[in-house]
């Protein structure tokens, strides 16, 4: 039996939205990462403007993670038939 036929004969079982779900959290991810280390050397090099950046860097957060949440509650909303 090669290892096509093998695959093809697994029986997969769970959701897929949660494989999905996985593959989402990665841009929420990268953008957080990406605005705090921005952040980061926008204080170092003006820390006079930090209660600007650091508002920002909250509203970026925020936005990002509200993306991350979508697509935790996105598997609910549409489930895949079965």
């Amino acid at each position: 039996m090669s290892a096509l036929e093998t695959l093809a004969a697994v029986n997969i079982q769970g959701n897929l939205g949660a494989i999905g779900y996985g593959l989402a959290a990665i841009g929420p991810g990268v953008g957080v990462g990406i605005i705090f280390g921005n952040g980061t050397q926008a204080l170092a090099r003006q820390p006079e403007a930090a209660g600007l950046i650091r508002a920002n860097q909250i509203l970026g957060f925020v936005l990002c993670e509200a993306l991350a949440l979508i697509g935790l509650v996105m598997p609910f909303v549409y489930p895949v038939p079965k």
